[in-house]
């Protein structure tokens, strides 16, 4: 399955390689995982690339429900769905956006910007959903209480954990694709900042057992990303059109706010000082939750700063264009305005009267 094809060809390996054949590399990879759980002898380590591990019975009225913890064998089964999510965002970049690029003809700033947007536009919007169907599936979304009930949050459902696998797949994913789509140095920094957020936010919650506050957290984050980038993408097929990004504004404001709140009322009063147990995944002590709070509230504050900072500026370029088209509009104006002059016509700067002859000057009478 060759992704890109091109008539170049490349040292096996090389830089160049690399960077047209990743896709393809991956997809090779995820193949032979695949095959080998056709093979009795094979079949159990290619089930720790697949499945999540660390699975416990927990009996019930019903019968037995399995729940999962988290380990080192998480990293592996990560590793095998990075690989999945780098063949994805071939997919979505071969078979999507560069056929919309083809017709929109962009510059090579905005083609940038755009294929950047288009992946997250498609990862927004399958997180949100996935997000919200785990929510209200498992309860949390009806009974907010159970955000902070029963903690540590150490067994989790299976959806649960593999959705926090999937998520720490795709935002380690995205570091090497820097590298892969040949990102501008400058963007390189921005980039690595939004990464490094996202993995440290989700990271946390996974490994502090606060998987349930977290999984509400990261679907206020992700609804205003996705119509962040959604106007993007729209402004560059139409400049004039930026609706989308007045209602992102309105949403991202909103969601910042619940957050906030959300978090102070599970974090500083819903959860209560216990001892503190680490074997236990029990890390519900007064200094660990004055730490996440501080984590949480100094994040929402950076964010909101950016997003001020963000609207001056289109605000400052709005006004901007306003007044230059009001002094183009009046040098216009006084272009067209007639200039009054003296009956006749001129030539070589005399005055000709309308029949073409020159005026005579009058003769003074002396007195």
């Amino acid at each position: 399955m060759a992704f890109r094809r091109r008539a170049k060809s490349y040292p096996l390996f090389s830089q160049e390689f690399l960077i047209h054949n990743h896709a393809d590399i991956g997809f090779c990879l995820v193949l032979c995982v695949l095959v080998a759980l056709m093979f009795e002898a094979t079949a159990k380590t290619a089930f720790l690339f697949i499945l999540p591990q660390y699975n416990i019975s927990v009996p019930t009225a019903d019968g037995e429900l399995v729940h999962y913890r988290y380990g080192l064998k998480d990293l592996i089964t990560i590793l095998f769905y990075i690989f999945i999510a780098i063949i994805l965002h071939a997919v979505v970049q071969e078979y999507v956006l560069d056929k919309i690029n083809r017709r929109l003809h962009l510059s090579k700033i905005k083609h940038s910007k755009f294929n950047e947007s288009g992946q997250l536009v498609a990862f927004h919007l399958t997180s949100t959903i996935w997000c919200l169907y785990v929510a209200v599936t498992e309860g949390y979304f009806p009974n907010l209480r159970s955000l902070w009930e029963n903690y540590p949050h150490v067994f989790l459902p299976f959806q649960v954990k593999f959705f926090y696998l999937c998520q720490l797949a795709y935002w380690l994913h995205a570091l090497p694709e820097l590298y892969f789509q040949k990102v501008r140095k400058e963007e390189i920094p921005r980039q690595l900042q939004y990464i490094s957020l996202y993995l440290g936010h989700i990271a946390g919650a996974y490994l502090f057992n606060l998987t349930r506050l977290g999984l509400i957290l990261l679907l206020l984050q992700y609804l205003p990303e996705f119509l962040f980038h959604m106007a993007r993408l729209v402004y560059f097929t139409d400049e004039n059109n930026e609706k989308l990004f007045n209602a992102w504004a309105v949403v991202f404001v909103v969601t910042r706010l619940f957050t906030l709140t959300l978090s102070v009322l599970v974090i500083g009063f819903g959860l209560e000082n216990q001892a503190f147990d680490s074997e236990k995944g029990n890390l519900n002590a007064l200094f660990f939750r004055l730490c996440v709070l501080f984590l949480v509230c100094f994040s929402q504050a950076w964010m909101m700063w950016r997003f001020i900072r963000f609207q001056l500026r289109r605000w400052r370029e709005y006004w901007n264009e306003q007044s230059a088209r009001q002094r183009a509009a009046a040098l216009t104006k006084q272009q067209s305005k007639p200039i009054k002059r003296e009956s006749g016509y001129h030539e070589n700067g005399v005055v000709k009267a309308e029949n073409g002859t020159s005026p005579r000057t009058k003769k003074l009478k002396s007195p």
